[in-house]
């Protein structure tokens, strides 16, 4: 019998991963590079916003934020699409714009815009931490106008906890994110003949959707032989939620990171 190939540690194996069409990419490459079949399943869909209105009223007065937030690279991409067609080229050079992760920076660099600041931290908490260090703290803060083009659904952990040290914060939808149609009935019979090995969940709303396809609430007993790995500790918690017990988590939350943290995972169980 031949000897197993220490670089290739997932081979045999097969990954669904669930990010949306267009920004799976990396993690697929990594995940192909250690020997594993690949499975791309979208529990998400990212389109422009039903009503472009909000964010509309806050790019006419944009001169007027003093901070300019970036929560996502989809969040980029659509707010540069939007100036783009109102023909505005550049941010105001008043305004600090504050990017919340690598790939978030990356996004807005490639629309040719400048990133004052990045946090490290791809979470909420590690945002406020670098807006008070950055800004000065919670008296230097208070009163200054904040802009935080997002998702229409998300955590309103940021802008909450910005309010209350005294900000004033528009949060205004860049875009949203839906439910894909179909899969489900391909994914429970890939799941219940034990075809898949893990999954790959890189939001909440990849979770939640995933649940809502397959017709199951609590996810325990259908993925009870699976691997489940999670980007990021709020990801975690919804899958928690949906009752799977056990899950990997990276100590960086990025695809990258997830991916290592998925392949050092299965290499030792």
């Amino acid at each position: 019998m031949a000897s197993p190939d220490n670089s290739k540690p997932l081979t045999g194996r097969t990954i669904l991963i669930t990010r949306a069409a267009g920004q799976s990419n990396e993690a697929v490459m990594l995940l192909e590079n250690l020997g594993a079949r690949v499975l791309h399943r979208p529990m998400i869909e990212i389109v422009e916003p039903a009503d472009w209105s909000e964010l509309d009223r806050a790019i006419e007065r944009l001169d007027r934020y003093d901070w300019i937030i970036f929560t996502s690279a989809n969040g980029a991409k659509f707010f540069f699409r939007r100036l783009d067609e109102k023909h505005i080229r550049e941010l105001p050079s008043s305004s600090v714009v504050l990017a919340i992760g690598g790939a978030t920076a990356k996004a807005i660099a490639k629309e040719g815009a400048r990133v004052d600041l990045t946090a490290s931290d791809s979470r909420a908490e590690g945002a406020l931490e670098a807006i008070l260090e950055h800004g000065g703290g919670s008296s230097a803060i208070s009163g200054k106008r904040f802009l935080i083009p997002r998702a229409r659904v998300a955590r309103d952990f940021l802008p909450d906890e910005l309010r209350k040290i005294g900000a004033i914060v528009d949060v205004a939808e860049a875009y949203r994110t839906i439910q894909p149609e179909g899969a489900g009935d391909e994914i429970r019979a890939l799941l219940e003949s034990h075809e898949i090995d893990a999954i790959t969940f890189t939001s909440s709303s990849t979770v939640s959707n995933f649940a809502s396809l397959v017709g199951e609430v609590d996810l325990s007993k259908i993925l009870s032989n699976v691997v489940v790995a999670c980007i990021g500790p709020v990801t975690a918690a919804t899958a928690r939620e949906h009752g799977i017990s056990e899950v990997v988590v990276p100590d960086v939350f990025s695809a990258a990171a997830l991916v290592e943290a998925l392949g050092n995972h299965m290499t030792k169980s």
